[in-house]
Parts: structure tokens; sequence; C-alpha cells
């Protein structure tokens, strides 16, 4: 398939540029799915190599590390024997410099001692797609009163999550969800009996009230974010839970009744015409069955200084990449060179980590990149829809064990 018709039609599956429901249930495998095949390289082959800010880089690697380093050493690394067992990572991590004060060069040789770049491929090619996500923003209350009248629902007591690799090796990166019915496990409400208040007595708990529905569904989208109270004070929000329902793109939905074309749909395009249409944006919204459920994650943020992701530790603005993670293993550095959201900026080609993962991103070349908090990163993830491609770094001796 050319390049021009996979990004059309993953355009169309995707339709929302963000890490859908963030660490939460990742929609099942399409019917044909992809191969992961891999290309020996050399760093000389990344674009851009020399140019990056690997310091950067090191320092998300190394926050991947502190997870590394506390796993049995004869732990598989990833879903499949080709990302060895973490003591082939471990090592690695054990050499990382300061990364206090570790110097972009002394970072970019810290990656060419250590590992080896392996081209990624999906069926035998190397161009993927690559969107953005943010940290979301919103205005709220502890209250229900004034315009405060969404609540941000907290993770009910009943709901059970389950991951399925387990107990099947095959359904290794898929889950579900649901509530213990008379000893079987039963389908949740999906999104429109939740908002619609069809929760058992006792489940629907707020955390916090918000003035936006369309803020709730895209902080959803997004996975975590910073909503400001009402006294000005900040609190932080992360996912805690998903309805086991399969997230729908509605982007999808309104291209299907000529609301928008797949050359205009982005972030802001359908969340300009949900706020447009508001007799109409509930019905939008709940074509998207899944449903989020937060936390408070503002210790999280003080102690670790960012938004926590799928692996349990805090995402780098800009170096933390969610992934497919039936296929690609948590804490793996990649290298990334793809098109920049903004075409008068120079191309993205730095050096990222797989942190995260969303029920969007699927396929061996597929990933979203986490531009972090605020304006500037929500303006550069809503139209981010960029043809790209990447490069394992492999611990030296994992790639010199991959089949020729």
């Amino acid at each position: 398939m050319k390049l021009s018709l996979f990004l059309a039609s993953a355009t169309v599956l995707f339709m929302l540029s963000g890490c859908a429901e963030w660490g939460g249930i990742e929609t099942p495998p399409p019917s044909k799915k992809e191969v992961l095949g891999f290309k020996l390289a050399s760093f000389s082959d990344l674009p851009g190599w020399e140019f990056d800010a690997h310091d950067a880089g090191l320092l998300a690697f190394s926050r991947s590390c502190t997870r590394i380093l506390k796993q049995s050493a004869d732990k598989p690394f990833g879903p499949d024997p080709w990302a060895g067992q973490y003591s082939d990572w471990q090592k690695a991590c054990q050499a990382l410099p300061p990364v206090e004060t570790a110097t972009p060069d002394q970072a970019r040789r810290y990656f060419e001692t250590w590992f080896t770049p392996v081209a990624a491929l999906a069926d035998g090619k190397p161009e993927g797609l690559f969107t953005g996500y943010y940290e979301a923003s919103l205005k709220g209350s502890f209250n229900r009163e004034g315009p405060y009248q969404i609540p941000l629902l907290a993770r009910p007591a009943d709901l059970v999550m389950v991951n399925l690799g387990e107990f099947r090796p095959e359904l290794r990166g898929q889950r579900i969800a649901g509530r213990v019915t008379d000893g079987y496990l039963k389908p949740y409400e999906d999104r429109a009996a939740i908002e619609n208040g069809k929760l058992p007595a006792g489940m629907e708990v707020p955390l916090l009230w918000t003035d936006s529905a369309v803020g709730a569904f895209f902080l959803q989208v997004q996975g975590s974010g910073v909503v400001t109270m009402t006294d000005g004070s900040e609190r932080r929000v992360g996912f805690d839970g998903q309805n086991g329902h399969v997230y729908s793109a509605i982007g999808k939905e309104l291209i299907k009744r000529g609301a928008l074309t797949k050359d205009n749909v982005s972030m802001q395009t359908i969340r300009a015409w949900l706020s447009a249409h508001p007799q109409d944006a509930t019905n939008i919204m709940q074509t998207n069955k899944s449903y989020v459920f937060f936390r408070f994650t503002d210790s999280d943020v003080e102690k670790n200084g960012g938004p926590i992701g799928g692996e349990g530790l805090p995402l780098t603005p800009e170096r933390s990449l969610a992934v497919d993670r039936s296929l690609i293993p948590y804490g793996l550095p990649l290298f990334l060179a793809a098109n920049n959201p903004n075409p008068a900026l120079p191309p993205i080609q730095k050096v990222m980590v797989a942190q995260d993962t969303g029920g969007a991103i699927q396929g061996p070349v597929r990933g979203d990149v986490f531009w972090g908090h605020g304006t500037a990163a929500e303006e550069n993830a809503g139209p981010m829809k960029s043809a790209g491609r990447y490069w394992f770094l492999l611990p030296k001796n994992l790639a010199d064990r991959l089949p020729r």
C-alpha cells in the first residue's frame, strides 16, 4: 500500500489525535494484524541523529530504568523473544551516566556504546502513522454549582478490569472490563448509560464537577489533565479505569454524517464542531461507548515531575511515545523520524521511549507523541497525523541475536 493511501485510511480510523484512554483498554486487534519485522542499521542511517539533544532522551530512558532495574533478571522484557529478558536491559541501565550532569555529547556516546539501531517494519514496510496527545486543561469545582454540572467520575468499586494476557499468552495486550454478577463477568454500562445516571446506587462518585461536556470528553481521550478550581488552585487527574467498551473515534462519525471531511478532520475541528452544535454534541460523543474514570494524581506529579503513563512512570514531553503494547514493550528506547505537525518547523528527529499506550495505537509502526501541557502542546498534538518511521535501540547483544 502506498504511504498516501495508508495515511488516508489510518486517518479515517483514528480521527482524534490523542492517546485514547491513556493506559486504558486496547481495542481488539484488526482481523489482519501487521507483522513486526526488523532490519539492522547503523547510527549513520538515522536522519538527524547527530543533531538531537540526546540528554533529553537520556532523561526519559532513565525513568524507565528505575522500573527495569527492579524486575527479575530472567523475566521476559516484552511480549516476544526478540526483546530478550530484563537482564539484557539491566546492564545498559546500570551503565547510565549521571542524568543531572550528562551533556548531549555524553548522552549520545552512551546510546552509541550500548545500543544498536534496528529499523522496525510493518509487513516489510518502514513507514507508519504518528499522532500526538497532550495533558488537557479544564475548569472545575468540588461542588455541583452554577456552570459546573458535568462530573468527572472516580472508578466505581464494582468495576473489574482484566488483563487477558495473564490467562493466555496469545491474548497478551488485550483487556476487558465489567462487573461480576452471580459469579460471571458481565459487560459494564456504556457511555450513554453512565452519563444518564444508570450506574447502580453508590457507584457514581464524582471527583469534581466541570463546566464543559466537550472538555470532559477530550480529557477522557487524552487520559490525564489539569483542572483549575474555582479558588484558583490546580488539581491533576489521571486514568484510573475504563468501562471495557471499545473506543470509537467520533471524527469518523462526523465524516459519516457529512459534518467534516477526511481532509479537515482534527482535534481542533472536532472540538469546534461540538461546541457549535451543542444540541447534537451529546449524541455524537455517545457514539463512543468507551468511558474513562479518574483519580487525583497531584502527589504523583509532585513526586515525579510529570503525568503518569501506562508504564506507571512520569511522561516526558516530546520524549515519551505511546505504542502498541501487544507488540512493543514499555521502556524500549527508539529514534523517531517523522514530519512535524507544524510544516514551518524542522522534522521530528529524536530519541524517544515507549512509555504509554492507547486504544487507537495499533500496529508495528504506529505511535502517539506526548507533547506535554498547555496551549502549545495542544496546538501541536491536535493536527498531528504525520508520516514517519522509527528505529528500536536494542542492547548490542540483543541486536546480534536478531535473525539476519
